[in-house]
């Protein structure tokens, strides 16, 4: 196959493979029917000289006429460069090997992107995993969330954190990795994607994004495919113990319906996720070796999708037909903390993402159409042993402190408050209400929000926004909306391994975001699937 960059075109635009054909055939001094099987290796939008918006493409194609080949590499038109083109792929090796005794089936320890993709590739490869989740399956799960959503009852251990499919089910759904062949792991991991129901646009799309609605649909998919690779599913199964005896893993323990039980096994793969704080304790309590790691925290800020799609596209971007803009923002502040947006949720829901009695922690979602018609996004400052203290865990103990407070301060509800009156402290003495619809997943109250996070903290986000809203004109509007608090962006702790993959217990391998290898869908499932390579060596 043969590659060319860069080709832009003008939106908006009706049949993207047609008229992409019909530009490779002319910038080559091709005819149309000569190109062939046109792939889109990459799409993005290039704003910079707005309101002159254009759609930039990498693509790849064969000749109907291969002879013809040697003369479009060596000839150029348009100034256009035509390279050879040859994937990288992922080679599943599909191992064969003996039958592996039902006591010798690896288990994984969690049913998100990390423990998924682990146990596909385990499976592929005739290893039968055991996967042990704390949560319910996706479809009680969803029912779950959404009774906590409209009632306020949570379940911990079926909720946004716990359950099949993991947090990012109900986050956004973006799939931030690189694309065209620059990683492996990540580009097989959209390709599972795909090949589970989602839409072929995450291969190309330079911000993947398939939509909560949609992931779902992925991972009951995946979840059919793994049993009929061998693979079993136990629901409603929390870790509360290894057992090791003389530095190896001999077994696990966990509770199903109160009920304490054991499971002999040589290996574990720990994709237990960033909120498993209690199964942190009890590994770290047994002698795995961890270290605390820097994290950030903050709020979400809520902004009308309009504004951000006018700032981002210029006028006229309607009859564009583009799609909800986001934004990245990134900031230096005086203290010398790096304050910046994530996960950012173009046409999203702020929601209620908690997994604690008593505690309070929001997320952003979308589906996949983005059209709420509301732009959220977590503005969140960088924080280190300098903020939350020393210790193994005053990490997490900062993070609790802070839902703890944010509960408290919207009496069990998620606190909001005008940005306006978050920067003046509300010195009117009572909190406005905003103009602004709160497009928020579970019930909320408006709450004095500005109490929440150490001077510091406020004082860097407060610096942050006027830098913001030069970038973004309005970013800083007093009607925007703040709620909080963004605790989790990532594990607070990390555990240790070796070369191998493997920790200092043999046999237990930590995986993903909760063991501070990801951070997001697709590269929490990218590890998962190079530990389980790594332990597939141990096997065969």
């Amino acid at each position: 196959m043969y590659r060319i960059d860069s080709i832009k075109l003008k939106p908006p635009i009706q049949d993207e493979k047609t008229l992409l054909a019909v530009t490779v055939a002319k910038l080559t001094g091709l005819g149309p029917a000569d190109v062939n099987n046109l792939t889109i290796l990459r799409r993005s939008i290039d704003a910079r000289r707005k309101p002159d918006i254009v759609l930039v493409y990498n693509v790849a194609f064969d000749l109907t006429k291969p002879e013809r080949g040697m003369k479009l590499l060596t000839s150029s038109k348009h100034g256009v460069e035509v390279k050879m083109y040859k994937p990288e792929e992922y080679q599943y090796r599909r191992l064969a090997g003996r039958m592996i005794e039902e006591d010798e089936r690896p288990v994984v320890v969690g049913a998100g992107p990390a423990g998924l993709f682990c146990a596909y590739i385990l499976a592929v490869n005739g290893l039968r995993p055991i996967i042990i989740e704390r949560g319910r399956s996706i479809d009680r799960r969803t029912a779950d969330v959404k009774k906590f959503w409209e009632s306020g009852k949570l379940d911990t251990e079926s909720n946004v954190q716990f359950g099949e499919g993991g947090a990012g089910t109900f986050s956004d759904g973006k799939l931030n990795s690189t694309v065209a062949g620059k990683s492996m792991f990540a580009n097989e991991v959209l390709k599972c994607f795909v090949r589970f129901g989602a839409d072929k646009s995450i291969l190309y799309s330079n911000k993947p994004h398939i939509g909560t609605d949609e992931l779902k649909r992925v991972i009951i998919n995946m979840h059919k495919e793994l049993e009929n690779l061998g693979a079993e599913f136990h629901f409603e199964c929390k870790l509360t113990r290894c057992i090791i005896r003389d530095g190896v893993l001999r077994g696990i323990r966990y509770k199903k319906n109160g009920e304490s039980r054991e499971r002999a096994c040589r290996y574990a793969i720990l994709c237990i996720g960033h909120s498993a704080r209690d199964t942190f304790y009890s590994l770290s309590m047994e002698g795995m070796l961890m270290e605390p790691k820097a994290f950030a925290v903050g709020l979400r800020v809520q902004h009308p999708q309009e504004l951000i799609n006018r700032d981002q596209y210029g006028a006229g971007y309607e009859r564009k037909n583009l799609p909800a803009a986001d934004y990245k923002l990134t900031y230096k502040a005086a203290s010398g903390r790096g304050v910046y947006s994530f996960c950012m949720c173009p046409g999203g829901y702020i929601v209620n993402a908690s997994s604690e009695e008593g505690h309070l922690a929001v997320n952003g979602m979308s589906y996949m159409k983005r059209d709420s018609g509301w732009a959220n996004s977590a503005i969140v400052v960088s924080v280190d042993k300098s903020i939350y203290g020393e210790g193994l865990f005053a990490g997490v103990s900062f993070q609790r402190e802070l839902e703890m407070n944010a509960y408290n301060l919207g009496q069990g509800s998620i606190p909001v408050e005008r940005v306006g009156d978050y920067f003046k402290c509300a010195d009117a003495g009572h909190l406005s209400k905003s103009a602004y619809t709160p497009m928020i997943k579970g019930k909320y109250r408006y709450a004095p929000l500005h109490e929440l996070l150490s001077k510091p903290l406020y004082n860097d986000i407060r610096e942050a926004f006027t830098d913001f809203d030069r970038k973004l004109p309005g970013f800083a509007n007093d009607e925007a909306l703040f709620a909080g608090v963004e605790s989790r962006t990532s594990s607070p702790i990390r555990m240790i391994r070796g070369e191998s993959l493997e920790s200092n217990i043999e046999g237990l391998y930590p995986c993903g975001e909760g063991a501070g290898y990801a951070g997001g869908i697709t590269s929490a499932a990218a590890d998962g699937m190079k530990v389980a390579e790594a332990l597939i060596t141990k096997y065969f």
